[in-house]
């Protein structure tokens, strides 16, 4: 923080008061250690600022036309500029209205008549709160696009979605049903929706419900009380009553028995849980996030799915692409899980050869991200300064891809057939992104268009 006035932040100041001569001294000591002040004098005018203008700080007298004036201007700044600190000014007799404005969303007040060195001093550090922010904001742009978002790596159009549709969810109630294959990274998404929602202060308890006898799956879920079975020496929460005001992330839950399904239904619609041994209700109040890798709708047809609890856990539903299905993120997934490995190894981060990232992109991925991951660990944990294709693990290397055509079947053929081949497929995995494709394949895109005239692709 800055430590003298040639350090301070100089900030965009508007300053809202029907007293002109008390907005000009306001303003006269704030424009001392460099802030830019600019002076309305009621509600109208300091609208028409707020829709058009860019402040930090807004300084706004309580009561000026009305004697709730202050509180519009407050309500105005909130609507036009969310990012910026509002000081209400209040006389000793309007506290607890000045107080109502910090539950509203204001940063501080101060009390007339004003102590110019102390309010300076707060106009200061409401600026630096305000900076702060936009640095934190900048900074997890940053993160993310190096990084991705919450540890979802890829910039495909699909995940793009995906992001899209967490950003959406997160805020609100509504339980979430997460799709896709084995790998694809539903507990990641899960998470995500948790840490961006209204309960991430509060615990996100995940539970896998396959493979688990259901007298076990019962207990564990709704709990028991003493003496409710053998071994029952005390009472025990379930994860339901665990997660109280946080989120529950349900995991598999296509393995759900049928018989257990009813009384999830009643956790879903009514909050309430009731232990093992008890008839007594009490109260869960949980967020559901759900996945599965199985097909629920070809359950409900079996007979081995409720429909109705299948619309309950499907509020929203995130369905999430097999990798095969945005191969452009290879590159980005692999350059991130070799930093990462590389790092924990306590060495360089080695550099992937072109075709072995060519070989990477061409593999099928049965198993997805896991799956991906697990290749790069194992490859760089064994190579040398760079990654070739001798150190790609021999069923990905020699896998032949499951798509005709695909680079892997191209061993034996010639080198214009080979990248013509990579060229065709590589545009198709980027939907014509010419950039894209340049960059994958390691080319300029000036030799990219020269080579797509010179073997008639389009």
């Amino acid at each position: 923080m800055p430590s003298s006035a040639e350090e301070a932040i100089r900030a965009q100041v508007l300053i809202v008061d029907d007293e002109p001569e008390h907005a000009e001294t306001m303003a006269d000591a704030l424009r001392k250690p460099g802030h830019v002040c600019t002076i309305v004098n009621g509600k109208a005018q300091a609208e028409a600022e707020l829709a058009h203008g860019s402040f930090d700080v807004i300084v706004t007298d309580l009561v000026m036309e009305t004697p709730r004036s202050g509180m519009e201007v407050l309500a105005l700044a909130r609507e036009h500029q969310p990012g910026a600190a509002v000081i209400m000014v209040t006389a000793h007799g309007d506290i607890p209205t000045a107080k109502d404005a910090l539950r509203g969303g204001a940063y501080d007040f101060i009390v007339k008549p004003l102590d110019l060195v102390v309010f300076r001093n707060l106009v200061q550090r409401a600026a630096e709160t305000v900076v702060l922010r936009h640095q934190n904001a900048s900074l997890r742009g940053q993160v993310e696009a190096a990084y991705g978002f919450e540890g979802i790596i890829g910039d495909s159009q699909a995940i793009r979605q995906v992001i899209e549709s967490i950003r959406r969810v997160a805020p609100s109630q509504i339980p979430v049903l997460i799709t896709g294959e084995s790998g694809t990274g539903k507990e990641l998404v899960a998470q995500a929706i948790h840490r961006h929602s209204k309960r991430a202060e509060r615990r996100f308890v995940p539970f896998n419900a396959a493979g688990q006898a259901e007298s076990l799956l019962e207990d564990q879920l709704f709990g028991h009380m003493r003496g409710a079975f053998t071994g029952a020496d005390r009472d025990r929460e379930g994860v339901f009553e665990y997660a109280d005001r946080g989120t529950v992330f349900l995991d598999e839950i296509g393995d759900m028995p049928l018989s257990m399904q009813p009384k999830l239904l009643r956790v879903l619609e009514k909050g309430e849980v009731v232990r093992l041994g008890s008839n007594e209700p009490r109260r869960a109040d949980v967020r559901f996030v759900s996945a599965t890798n199985r097909d629920l709708r070809d359950m409900i047809k079996a007979g081995t799915f409720r429909e109705d609890l299948f619309y309950r856990l499907r509020g929203v539903e995130i369905a999430l692409p097999a990798l095969r299905e945005r191969r452009e993120d290879i590159p980005m997934l692999v350059r991130h899980a070799v930093g990462k490995f590389a790092k924990e190894l306590g060495r360089p981060m080695p550099n992937v050869s072109e075709p072995a990232m060519m070989r990477l992109l061409g593999y099928r991925w049965p198993g997805n991200v896991r799956e991906l991951i697990n290749v790069v660990h194992q490859m760089v944990v064994t190579c040398g300064d760079e990654i070739a294709l001798r150190d790609i693990p021999p069923e990905v290397r020699a896998d032949d891809g499951d798509d005709s055509g695909s680079i892997g079947s191209l061993a034996g053929v010639g080198l214009d057939r080979l990248e013509k081949e990579a060229i065709r497929q590589t545009l198709a995995m980027t939907d014509g992104n010419r950039e894209k494709t340049a960059q994958l394949l390691g080319i300029g895109e000036r030799t990219l268009y020269r080579k797509l005239k010179d073997y008639g692709l389009r």
